[in-house]
């Protein structure tokens, strides 16, 4: 019997690793995201002051261990045989459930879901013992400590709200003082603000450090706790002088030091508070068993885990492992950086393509939000708008960036403000000892200092607060899930025994090896995408960019359409839905281009001249093609995926001569761009209008079989639909023939 503990104590500490490496990449965007935001350093002083932090950090995580203990459920409630089986049940849960949110690339709250887990695996386990005694539901409360549960989900809600309107407020004010030109400001002010900044981090650093650290005696921390305001008044006053002295004398940077020690402090914070999330339910485990093979003989389904209701001591060895572990991942794992990225990408000061689609809610509270802005610039004088109005023009700032491409997504104004207010609400809340989520503070408070900094423009608002929503939905179903999952899997492993802890055991291993696998295959496309990218960029000119463009983009056009009818007439449904992807991603390319087609014209002004409005038409013709392709691909699609009668062999016959004689046309218009020979232009639009005489013969034969009662209503609507794409993105190839004529006419004419 202990052998097989022995086992259950081993595939624990093997989730934890695991559970570390998908953890760190999930709750990296806490301390990292002002940093790489602000582009304050090189990615690599950045990775290496947060990797002090989290080695620091994990010293200071002892006393947090006993969430996992006690801090959810009553142990000395529960046999050994059923507290192990709620600790396995919430590590295969973390660690499946925390990889799906990194491959999304979805910030999420790793105290949450932890949380959440123990809640719903005890309550199972609880359940079951309750039955099994013949006692009524009403003995729960015996084995749950319900009141740390409401105390977290309200927690939840307040530091969402408050992290957000605080982080507003501050943002405001900061930024009318100083406004986006600063450094004029920031001589008379900037010590002010960073001693300010820089103490309300030393004062986290210290409540943080010294409620959990293995290693200060409970009289330092008494002393820190009793001499709160001391050691505040002081730093302020010491911290303000010596940023000024150092500012005058060697022309120190506060704004960068502000943002590396709140990134050292973040980091530090992370660690200290998020490591019982990873290791915490493992090294309870391991107390258990330990105290179960103390008492030799004893039976597992008659062991009370009393000893689980002491205070936690952690092995600062076996922490300094962990921060190991956490500080290798923090550097190589891609999925750290996808998180961040969707941080970056909803805080962003810049304009450009959005990740997130508009929403019903999104576009609503625009609407609201600019009708308040109305009412209020009609009672607000003029001047008064101005003044405000000065204050928060980012232009001064953006011409001061020499490159564009290379540009911060904020300012190291804003970057400061996230992690000061950040800081302090922690801070504070930990002195409280009010249960908050260190993922759920940075994050709101980042979204609270991008709205109050006008990021969230009249082009980008209704895609960021969709994006908001996005990220705060998955926060609730993040505790809905974890719940649910923990609580199936510790029932059916109460039930199942030794096979279903193998099961899931597998299970879980299936599960992560294959979203890393297809994680892994999403980023090496998108490697090529850039190095494709670049090789287009390292091209001579803007001109031959927007050609290399166009002419791969008719590429993809004519191969998805010749899938589309090979996989139509062969009833292949699986291909066709692989087709109706590669349309989308088509579609998604195109718009791309579209989006992006302001930043073109720009580089087209600075080289070309007024060769713009050609490439715009040559973007719309694209586009229109995409969208042809959609009505073709997604309708053979769903008549297949329907079961619909099969295309008569006469309709197959005519459609593969349409792609025979379609596929010939564009292979001579992409060899026609890519020598910029224009003159086979009658050629070409002879050859459609063979095609086209075709389409026109095939619709005609449609109708006879119509009237002959040969083909049904589902047949017609399709066949007669493809036709009738084919004709419209056939017009819309030769149209966009001639507008790259003229786009490149102008440029050679003009060399």
């Amino acid at each position: 019997m202990e052998n097989f503990y022995i086992i259950l104590v081993v595939v624990l500490f093997a989730l934890a690793i695991s559970d570390l490496i998908v953890g760190v990449s999930n709750d990296a965007v806490n301390f990292l995201n002002s940093a790489i935001g602000s582009k304050v350093a090189p990615r690599y002083i950045i990775m290496i002051i947060a990797s002090l932090g989290i080695l620091i950090g994990t010293t200071f995580s002892s006393g947090m261990m006993e969430v996992a203990r006690k801090g959810i459920f009553h142990p000395d409630q529960f046999y050994f045989s059923e507290i192990m089986i709620i600790f396995l049940a919430v590590m295969l849960t973390d660690v499946v459930l925390l990889d799906v949110f990194n491959t999304l690339g979805l910030p999420t709250s790793t105290t949450v879901s932890i949380v959440f887990e123990l809640l719903g695996a005890a309550v199972v386990v609880a359940l079951i013992k309750i039955k099994n005694l013949g006692l009524d539901i009403s003995y729960l409360s015996d084995y749950i400590n319900s009141g740390k549960a409401l105390a977290i989900i309200s927690g939840i809600l307040l530091s969402v709200v408050i992290a957000f309107s605080v982080g507003s407020l501050v943002m405001y004010i900061t930024r009318l003082v100083f406004s986006f030109d600063y450094k004029k400001t920031f001589k008379y002010f900037g010590a002010i603000w960073g001693g300010i900044a820089i103490t309300a981090i030393t004062y986290f650093i210290l409540i943080k450090g010294a409620k959990g650290s293995s290693f200060l005696s409970s009289d330092t921390t008494d002393w820190i706790k009793d001499n709160s305001s001391l050691i505040i008044i002081y730093s302020l006053i010491g911290w303000t002088i010596l940023l000024q002295l150092l500012y005058w004398i060697v022309k120190l940077d506060i704004l960068k030091m502000i943002v590396l020690v709140g990134t050292f402090a973040l980091a530090m914070a992370f660690a200290g508070n998020d490591l019982v999330n990873f290791i915490g339910v493992p090294l309870a485990g391991l107390k258990s068993f330990q105290a179960f093979i103390a008492d030799p003989g004893t039976d597992p389904n008659g062991f009370l885990m009393v000893a689980l209701t002491g205070k936690a001591i952690a092995n600062t060895y076996l922490l300094l492992v962990a921060g190991l572990v956490m500080v290798v991942t923090l550097w190589f794992s891609k999925k750290a950086r996808k998180v961040t990225e969707t941080e970056l990408n909803l805080s962003r000061q810049s304009t450009g393509t959005e990740r997130f689609n508009s929403s019903i809610l999104s576009r609503t509270i625009v609407r609201i939000a600019m009708d308040i802005g109305k009412l209020f610039g009609k009672i607000t004088p003029k001047s008064f708008q101005n003044g405000i109005s000065k204050r928060f023009d980012p232009s001064e700032y953006q011409k001061s960036i020499k490159n564009v491409k290379d540009a911060p997504s904020f300012d190291m104004v804003r970057a400061s403000v996230n992690l000061t207010v950040a800081s302090i609400l922690i801070s504070l809340a930990t002195s409280m000892k009010l249960p908050l989520s260190t993922t759920y503070v940075t994050f709101m408070v980042a979204m609270g200092t991008s709205l109050a900094d006008k990021a969230w423009g009249r082009d980008s608002a209704v895609y960021r607060i969709s994006g908001v929503v996005t990220v705060i939905g998955g926060w609730f179903m993040t505790a809905i899930t974890a719940f649910s999952v923990a609580f199936i899997i510790a029932m059916l492993i109460s039930w199942g025994g030794v096979i279903a802890i193998v099961a899931f055991v597998f299970l879980a291993f299936f599960v992560v090896t294959r979203t890393h696998i297809s994680f892994r295959k999403k980023e090496a496309k998108k490697e090529l995408d850039k190095k494709s990218i670049a090789e287009e960029l390292h091209t001579d000119n803007v001109i031959e960019k927007c050609s290399l463009e166009v002419r791969n983009m008719l590429k993809s056009v004519i191969n998805i359409f010749n899938d589309t009818i090979v996989h139509l007439t062969k009833e292949d449904r699986k291909a066709l839905k692989n087709v109706c992807r590669a349309v989308d991603d088509l579609n998604k390319d195109a718009k791309f281009l579209k989006d992006n087609v302001h930043d073109t014209l720009l580089k087209l002004q600075e080289e070309e001249g007024e060769t713009g409005h050609y490439y715009v038409q040559v973007i719309d013709y694209l586009r229109e093609m995409a969208h042809a392709l959609s009505f073709i691909s997604n309708p053979s699609y769903d008549h297949v995926d329907n079961n619909h009668k099969p295309l008569l062999k006469l309709q197959i016959d005519e459609l593969n001569e349409l792609k025979n004689n379609v596929t010939e046309l564009f292979n001579l218009i992409i060899q026609t761009l890519e020598t910029n020979e224009f003159s086979n232009i009658p050629d070409l639009i002879e050859k459609q209008m063979d095609i086209l005489e075709n389409i026109k013969l095939g619709r005609k034969n449609q109708i006879k079989r119509i009237k002959q009662d040969e083909a049904g209503t589902r047949n017609s609507i399709l066949y007669l639909g493809i036709l009738n794409e084919i004709k419209n993105f056939l017009l819309q190839s030769i149209n966009l023939v001639k507008a790259q004529r003229d786009f490149m006419d102008f440029h050679l004419n003009n060399k």
